[in-house]
Parts: structure tokens; sequence; C-alpha cells
């Protein structure tokens, strides 16, 4: 079970890679979206089993804290859009839930149909 997680966080990581390239320099690299969110992984795919963690709530605010311009919120929203659709058994609904629990306001929705480009 762990190295099948590890398998698709590297997988993540490398399409996130591809698919979110920094826009502009200083951009959110998807580097720093994997770390912010890994946290929150297990927590979203066992339906809010155990409770929001700590360090997810820790990684969605210095992720938001870091998505300050219009491209970089474009990007963060990239890699998360492409995390989030390289892991089986993601509830998105909690998942979209998070950024409030944690106190953040998302300016973007998590889901397969989400059209970074239009993230201001």
């Amino acid at each position: 079970m762990a190295s099948t997680m590890a398998l698709k966080l590297a997988c993540g990581v490398v399409l996130c890679l591809v698919v979110g390239a920094p826009l502009a320099e200083g951009a959110i690299s998807c580097g720093q979206v994997i770390s912010a969110l890994a946290p929150c992984i297990p927590y979203v795919r066992n339906n809010g089993a155990g409770g929001v963690p700590a360090p997810c709530c820790n990684g969605i605010r210095s992720l938001n804290a870091a998505a300050q311009s219009t491209p970089e919120r474009q990007s963060a929203c990239s890699c998360v859009k492409a995390l989030a659709a390289s892991i089986s058994g993601i509830n998105y609904d909690l998942t979209n839930k998070l950024p409030g629990m944690c106190g953040v306001h998302s300016p973007f929705k998590i889901s397969p149909s989400t059209n970074c480009k239009s993230v201001k």
C-alpha cells in the first residue's frame, strides 16, 4: 500500500512538472504544491477519517500565502488539478471543503474539469 502511494505521488510529481511548469520567475512550482498538500492525501482518500491533519492545514495556508498573483494561482491550480487526477479514490467534495476548514478561501474548485486559465 505504501509503495503504491509512493508510486502515485512520484507519478503526480512528474505529471505536475510537465503540466504545471512555472509561468513566470517566482511562480509556484508543482514540487511546492505537492509538498504542501501531501499531508492532505490520506484525509481526502479516506473520506475524512481521523480528522484534518495539522500539517495539511499548514500546507494549505502556506500555499495560499505563496500564490499571490494570477499566474501563481493559475500555476498552483494546474498543479493541484494534475495531482488530484493522479490519485485514485479522492473525495472531491471533501477536498473542496478543506481550504475553508483550514481558514483559507480558495480561488478555485478542485475538479477534473476546472479551467485553471480562468482563475484570477
